[in-house]
């Protein structure tokens, strides 16, 4: 079979989700090309010739993308069997069957990926699959996909530059968290992909040039003695690279012990879904740990000279003017405004079909039908000027991040603004020598509506309409 691979969007890496089945089925026999159209362009040449073709829809922008994008592709290759695999394939089924899709696969997607190959004759009664079946992985194979160096990088506090690799060492995730898109297809289960696997993929791109490795699990210590064998082999092997994890302020706290192996084995930061500094929203969604948790976290990463990126959903059914202004307040305390990239001061809380913040009442009074299109359930603020200020706050990040502003000055912008809307006066803000931290170049967020650049990779152009006013939602994974 001759078959096109393609990804829409993936936070800036080189994405996992579409070099892992590239091997898979080039193993077993079939013609596979790939394309990553946040760094290409369309081929309509390799679509026209394309038997089969699958995309990978690992989030919400991706699967935003691919719903502009199907369209577009029947219309190139009308007789190409379509495939949409990933975390948002099964839970937007009706939709994307509506555009001409005819097989949806969520959870591990590779063996069914293959058989689905396999299998030349079109299927019109081909149901939804999500498979938790534990995969022997094979090493990913990163052929025909633009060069590492195209892809985000790692900017040092000194303005250096470092070339990023990326890989994953677990999918899946055994914790709960209510807002979490990946509950809804694992509801738990966590999967580990064979340490001898990331380090054969961490070791290509090494020789490729990769200075820094980008682990993209959604909680790396969720194997624990998986996580602590891999830092340690990884460390062994690679002294001379530097790598970064994301894992939650839980198991921060827990497993506090290990901090120190983090930062003597080369991990130059960690990324962590704190989404709130109140109470009462992280009960809401579960997050498994309370305000004092984090603090306690950020303090020791401080003692430790680690570096944490925490990220966030400031926009909740249960925001405040005093709770923002509260969490401004905190970071500006704690000295994290440079480990906060601008755009997640403006996230509001995303709700896909499925999710379980649909299990809360309140919610539920609150949120509209789901919108296949949009694939949301739009809510509004009780105090709708929180929802003006959240487009504000996105503005002034967009805007600060064209003209390549410093986060202090972008911070105080989003600082005066969200004081004016409270309609109380900003208090003036007191740096302390703020310590410039390392972070990748490409932030890690989600848009809602798919941005012009990001529609003329996909060769439809900017003459799709909007059907939803542009915001930054969360698309949080630990």
């Amino acid at each position: 079979m001759n078959i096109v691979l393609v990804s829409t969007y993936e936070l800036g890496r080189q994405p996992f989700g579409l070099v892992s089945p590239v091997a898979w089925l080039r193993k077993a026999g079939h013609q596979v090309s790939a394309l990553d159209l946040t760094r290409q362009n369309l081929d309509e040449r390799l679509i026209r010739e394309a038997e089969l073709i699958a995309i990978y829809l690992p989030m919400h922008t991706a699967t935003r993308l691919a719903a502009k994008l199907v369209p577009s592709l029947r219309e190139k290759n009308p007789k190409a069997r379509i495939c949409c695999y990933g975390l948002y394939a099964p839970m937007n089924a009706e939709y994307l069957r509506s555009l001409g899709v005819e097989k949806l696969i969520g959870g591990e997607f590779e063996r069914e990926l293959v058989a689905w190959a396999n299998d030349a004759a079109p299927n019109g009664n081909n149901p939804s699959v999500t498979s938790m079946e534990r995969l022997p992985f094979i090493v990913p194979d990163r052929r025909g996909l633009p060069a590492i160096e195209k892809y985000a990088h790692l900017v040092l506090p000194d303005g250096a530059y470092r070339v990023v690799g990326s890989t994953e060492a677990s999918r899946g995730c055994k914790h709960l968290c209510r807002h979490c898109p990946i509950v809804p297809v694992y509801k738990g289960v966590f999967r580990i992909v064979g340490r001898e696997v990331v380090m054969e993929d961490a070791r290509r791109q090494i020789v490729a040039g990769a200075q820094h490795i980008s682990f993209g699990d959604p909680d790396f210590f969720n194997g624990i003695k998986h996580a602590v064998t891999l830092m340690e082999e990884f460390y062994a092997k690679f002294p001379a690279v530097t790598y970064d994890v994301t894992i939650k302020i839980e198991h921060l706290r827990k497993h506090e012990d290990l901090l120190t192996k983090l930062r003597d084995t080369g991990c130059l930061f960690v990324i962590s879904a704190v989404e709130s500094v109140d109470d009462a929203v992280l009960a809401a969604l579960e997050k498994g740990h309370t305000r004092a948790d984090f603090l306690h976290v950020a303090r020791k990463f401080r003692e430790l000279g680690l570096t944490l990126h925490p990220t966030f959903v400031p926009f909740t059914p249960w925001t405040t003017a005093e709770g923002y202004l509260d969490l401004l307040r905190v970071l500006h305390d704690e000295q994290l405004i440079e480990n906060v990239a601008p755009v997640q001061l403006g996230i509001r809380l995303l709700i896909p079909e499925g999710s379980r913040m649909l299990e809360l009442e309140d919610v539920r009074k609150i949120v509209g039908p789901f919108n296949a299109e949009s694939l949301v359930h739009p809510w509004k603020s009780a105090d709708q000027e929180l929802d003006v200020l959240s487009e504000q706050v996105q503005s002034i990040a967009a805007a600060a991040d064209a003209a390549k502003w410093p986060r202090a000055k972008t911070f105080e912008a989003i600082w005066k603004a969200a004081h004016a809307a409270a309609g109380v006066a900003a208090p003036e803000l007191k740096y302390s020598a703020a310590k410039a931290v390392p972070f990748l170049s490409e932030p890690w967020y989600c848009c809602a509506e798919p941005t012009k650049d990001q529609l003329v990779s996909l060769g439809v152009g900017a003459a799709v309409p909007k059907t939803v006013p542009a915001q930054v939602t969360s698309e949080s994974f630990v």
